[in-house]
């Protein structure tokens, strides 16, 4: 029966946060027990209201529980249950609490689960623990039996990267989110100036392209900059592809420079004093070697370029070679060319960096490879697994944006077939070579990645000017920080760690060759086993700034880069210079992609560039209820706040800004 006359006389109240999942609501009857301290346990009390229709998707339900007698004042534990009746029984719970009216403590039980029906869940009180201590271990192995058949691992595209082989209704958005692509579209093109690029055609002059931007987009950074040799070093620093530039320690023999051709660039300095000094820098693209594109009518180069620091700090490039292998078609291209010439050799560049950028940089090395982790992560630990609530805010909607993504985006036909001259067949293959170069011990370690590229630096001596890596080691050291201090909270002996077979069992996947259903990782602290709180400490480390930082970085810089097709195309006709002869503005106008093309790319550009999420640290869903653990999240956010400081004080003194890594700009998750 439900409450009809008044409120009655309660010792307890029971709150329910139904979660906002779709279909998580319920009209099905649910009872619960409450277990006090010493062991006593109540009669099964009926959660309704009556008149009411409770456990609505997102809501929270309020019940009164009659006055009980000889029961203690602390709830240990909760046992509730469901039964199949009703329209729709399916039922999702985020927690229940329990408030105790006689000493207002309010008792929290995460839930964070489909409820089956009939099934007697029991919860203890901040549900925490290691699954060597779990009182109730057999209801913890069958509910990872059940995501084990919901979250499988599968490869999707030929030596492709894990990735989830069905998208759980877990994984699903609740809402529209902001992927109504066309809906977007047509809101957008909405304005006069717009029309004129759903007619397609090429492009009148360079300053034409300009006149496009309305209030619906802005006008993107690219626009002013594009033809500037600064701006161009910058790129490769502080845009999106910010991870390739290195050290140059000698001159590669591939590359068709001397000492002679390249003396009017270092100021006066010789060239074996500039690499003495570390002021000589290269990207080596290699790795787009014979890469196929859409068709045969399309081109990617696969460039070798030198870039100097000059005498103001500066990064500016000084050669540029669209080719690997020295050939008299394919001369190394300087910033005495001709100045057209100089800008076609600079956007070809450009568009090569582009392939990477979107292939591996965002997609392989951020969307799916943590696609992958994520898989796992639902695989193998509980939901009341301490490493489960770190992580699971930083997975929030991976699946999905990742599938939709890939439908809309990534497909036979889709915007990257239109966008970009490797189109998908390019992209994918592009995307099974990088997996066999990713480590996370490398790659996904910041620290080591900018070592191994001989850029790591924090006094700002070595390649001055890269605000991605001193932002980002702020970001990146606080987040292990933040790591270590949780981890050292629950394994506080090795022992722990060895006992935990949730924990190895997530190693173990993601090790696990790719054709034996794991993630193939490489660069993973694990040979056969976990046993050290240092190795879990760089793992969750790397995830959790792969899922933010790292993709942030990469991700939300793209319209800014992107809409002005000059500046960074993705797409060009026709075939990069073979020779050094004079070119025209009608020449780089006759490489550009048309207007309708313009247009895909301005649009996904700027939704992609949106954010999806909370900031890091502000989390959207809270699965830390443990107050110790509370505690460390809350230092965290001081770091964060701290760092957000030092960012904008930063700022003031750059030229331009760099913005995509203040904390309340960084999202918790890859989710857009």
């Amino acid at each position: 029966m439900g409450n009809c006359c008044g409120v009655p006389k309660a010792d307890y109240m029971v709150y329910v946060r139904t979660g906002d999942l779709k279909g998580a609501g319920t009209n099905a009857n649910v009872k619960i027990r409450l277990h006090d301290s010493e062991g006593n346990v109540t009669q099964d009390i009926t959660l309704d209201n009556f008149f009411r229709d409770d456990f609505e998707a997102g809501s929270m339900d309020t019940f009164h529980v009659p006055e009980l007698k000889n029961f203690g004042n602390i709830i240990s534990k909760i046992e509730f249950w469901r039964d199949d009746s009703g329209v729709a029984s399916d039922w999702y719970v985020n927690k229940i609490l329990v408030e105790n009216r006689k000493s207002n403590d309010i008792f929290v039980f995460p839930v964070y689960r489909w409820i089956r029906p009939n099934f007697h869940y029991k919860i203890v009180h901040l549900d925490t623990s290691l699954p060597q201590y779990d009182p109730h271990a057999d209801q913890r192995k069958m509910e990872l039996r059940e995501k084990c058949n919901l979250y499988q691992q599968c490869v999707k595209m030929k030596d492709g990267p894990s990735q989830v082989k069905a998208i759980p209704d877990d994984e699903q958005f609740s809402f529209d989110y902001k992927w109504n692509i066309a809906k977007r579209k047509l809101k957008m093109i909405a304005d006069s100036k717009l029309q004129l690029l759903t007619q397609g055609g090429k492009w009148e002059g360079i300053q034409h392209l300009t006149k496009v931007f309305t209030n619906a987009f802005g006008e993107p950074l690219g626009c002013k900059r594009w033809s500037n040799d600064i701006f161009f070093g910058w790129q490769r620093i502080n845009s999106m592809n910010h991870s390739l530039i290195k050290l140059c320690t000698e001159i590669p023999k591939k590359l068709g420079v001397s000492d002679t051709m390249l003396q009017p660039f270092l100021e006066g300095w010789p060239l074996h004093q500039v690499i003495e000094a570390k002021r000589l820098f290269m990207v080596d693209l290699e790795i787009l070697q014979d890469l196929p594109c859409k068709s045969d009518d399309f081109v990617c180069p696969v460039p070798i370029a030198l870039f100097f620091i000059n005498g103001d700090g500066r990064l500016v490039p000084i050669a540029i070679q669209l080719f690997q292998q020295k050939a008299d078609d394919n001369p190394v291209f300087l910033p005495t060319d001709p100045p057209y010439t100089w800008m076609m050799a600079k956007m070809w560049y450009n568009l090569a960096d582009a392939s990477y950028h979107q292939s591996l940089t965002h997609l392989g090395y951020t969307h799916l490879i943590m696609e992958g982790v994520c898989v796992s992560f639902h695989r193998n630990l509980s939901q009341s697994h301490p490493l489960f609530k770190l992580l699971a805010p930083h997975f929030l909607y991976l699946i999905a944006i990742n599938t939709r993504g890939l439908e809309l985006l990534v497909a036979p036909n889709g915007w990257v077939d239109k966008t970009m001259n490797i189109g998908i067949k390019g992209m994918f293959n592009l995307i099974a070579r990088g997996l066999n170069r990713w480590r996370m011990d490398v790659h996904g370690t910041l620290p080591e990645d900018l070592k191994k590229r001989g850029v790591y630096c924090l006094n700002g001596k070595i390649l001055p000017g890269y605000f991605f890596r001193d932002d980002a080691l702020l970001l990146y050291d606080a987040i292990k920080n933040y790591v270590t201090k949780y981890i050292n909270l629950y394994y506080d002996s090795p022992e722990k760690i060895e006992k935990d077979w949730e924990i190895q069992n997530f190693g173990r996947e993601l090790t696990l060759s790719r054709e034996e259903g794991g993630c193939g990782l490489l660069g993973v602290p694990f040979d056969g086993k976990f046993d050290k709180p240092e190795q879990l400490i760089m793992v969750f480390t790397s995830i959790i700034y792969t899922c933010s930082v790292a993709h942030a970085s990469t991700n939300f810089p793209q319209y800014d880069e992107y809409a002005f097709p000059p500046n960074y195309p993705a797409s060009m006709n026709g075939v990069p210079p073979k020779d050094k002869s004079s070119l025209t503005e009608a020449d780089i106008l006759s490489t550009l992609p048309d207007k309708k093309t313009t247009l895909d790319v301005m649009t996904v550009t700027k939704i992609l560039s949106d954010r999806g999420t909370k900031s890091l640290g502000d989390f959207e869903v809270q699965y830390i209820f443990d107050p110790d653990a509370k505690r460390i999240v809350q230092e965290f956010r001081e770091e964060l706040r701290e760092i957000s400081k030092t960012i904008k004080r930063r700022n003031e003194h750059r030229n331009p800004k760099y913005e995509w890594l203040d904390p309340e700009v960084v999202p918790n998750s890859i989710s857009i």
